[in-house]
């Protein structure tokens, strides 16, 4: 019988494993650490398919548990500071501007935790102000000063790059 309720998590592992990655990296800006969360939180999922299957929003719990896992291990702090940036697995989705992904990692910790649960995994707002226990309020709030704050870099760049 596990075996069978465990064949009906691969679709929803393939199905979401993509989007799921690219959050949790934005988020974290490590790759080693993005990926320690993702196989835990999937792990973690998979262990407890029978109940997650009906939660209303699957992905976004995998998202939320990884996100519990690295700050249990309190291992986020010393290892996000990194500028590099992470390399994205391939997918199916067009190549995202690397300086966009610059200027992304580039925001404050809750902006881009926003940003990256708003559209990177298209989340609404009041499941991302649910998974980050905040009001929907702030998370309207963050995102909109993300949106602007990338907005105005991008444009300073494209405009410097107009004169060269």
């Amino acid at each position: 019988m596990r075996r069978h309720q465990n064949k009906d998590f691969e679709p929803f592992y393939l199905d979401t494993r993509d989007r799921v990655f690219r959050t949790i990296l934005v988020i974290v800006r490590d790759r080693s650490l993005a990926e320690d969360a993702f196989s835990e939180a999937y792990t973690r999922a998979l262990a407890q398919w029978s109940t997650l299957a009906r939660h209303p929003a699957p992905a976004a719990w995998v998202v939320k548990t990884a996100l519990n896992y690295l700050r249990s291990t309190q291992r986020t702090a010393a290892r996000t500071a990194t500028q590099e940036i992470p390399e994205v697995p391939a997918s199916d989705d067009p190549p995202t501007d690397p300086e966009l992904v610059r200027q992304l990692l580039a925001l404050p910790e809750r902006q881009r935790e926003i940003v990256a649960l708003r559209v990177v995994l298209g989340l609404d707002t009041d499941r991302t102000a649910e998974l980050l226990d905040i009001a929907p309020s702030t998370v309207k709030t963050h995102l909109s000063r993300a949106l602007s704050r990338l907005e105005d870099n991008l444009t300073e760049i494209a405009a410097e790059e107009a004169w060269r």
